[in-house]
């Protein structure tokens, strides 16, 4: 396995814009494709590298956790109640449900997940691998020990903090749906059930799952790989993989976002 990434080198400015673009998403992908092989391969994980994983999990996932779930729970119910009052003044009640899974857990969900974790990592620079600090990555030599001591753990703790918030926020709304159109009695769950099986149908089930992955992966990735396309002395410690790659991360999740809607109403 390389012990050095081989990044390609920085186009002039005489390269043009669509150039230095290509060069850029290039090296994205390139750090991906790198990252994935070094998380999957079993001499990454010794001790030394689970230990900055588990910290970077404890500090993306487990500590944002209750305040995501609470905010998730508030926008979720004032969501739900806002769309079951309107769909009961239009004599839709028997739809207000299902249009309520299918906009707030299909398409809201995985997205609000996304962008909160990307917040989060922005408003904090410890998130991320202070390597600035102890003498900075540079983009055309980065050390294997490097590799799985900062980086693969950055990326798994990034990817699984958006697979676990949606995964949270989508229980959370489901509970709160069921709450908001039949109380706390329990004669409506067959129904209820029976009508959540039917929006989360196999293909349905699957397209959410790769949706959300994408997000994940946009989110875990895009951010470390444009921060080493920076000159060493544009770069600060901490927070410093946001700055650059909050722009990309965000287009990637919009395109994402749109081609999964015009699949699913082709």
């Amino acid at each position: 396995m390389p012990a050095s990434l081989p990044f390609p080198p920085a186009p002039t400015p005489s390269g043009g814009r669509v150039r230095r673009t290509l060069a850029q998403w290039w090296a994205v992908l390139l750090f991906g494709a790198v990252a994935a092989v070094y998380a999957l391969s079993p001499s990454s994980h010794d001790a030394r590298s689970r230990a900055a994983t588990a910290r970077l999990l404890h500090a993306t996932t487990w500590l944002t956790l209750p305040w995501f779930a609470l905010l998730s729970a508030l926008i979720s119910l004032a969501l739900i109640r806002t769309l079951v009052v309107t769909a009961q003044s239009y004599g839709l009640s028997q739809f207000a449900l299902e249009m309520v899974v299918r906009v707030l857990v299909l398409e809201l969900v995985p997205l609000g997940a996304a962008l909160f974790v990307l917040l989060r990592v922005a408003l904090a620079g410890d998130l991320l691998p202070a390597a600035d600090a102890a003498g900075g990555l540079e983009p055309s030599s980065i050390a294997a020990r490097r590799w799985r001591l900062e980086l693969v753990p950055a990326v798994l703790a990034l990817g699984f903090a958006v697979l676990a918030l949606a995964v949270v926020s989508g229980v959370l709304a489901l509970v709160l749906a069921y709450t908001v159109a039949y109380g706390f009695s329990p004669w409506g769950l067959e129904a209820y059930t029976r009508m959540v099986g039917r929006v989360f149908d196999p293909a349905v089930s699957l397209a959410l799952a790769l949706k959300t992955s994408l997000f994940a992966l946009a989110v875990a990735v895009v951010p470390l790989a444009s921060a080493l396309q920076e000159p060493r002395t544009q770069r600060r410690a901490g927070g410093f993989a946001v700055r650059s790659g909050t722009r990309r991360v965000l287009a990637v999740l919009v395109l994402l976002q749109a081609a999964a809607l015009a699949l699913k109403f082709l």
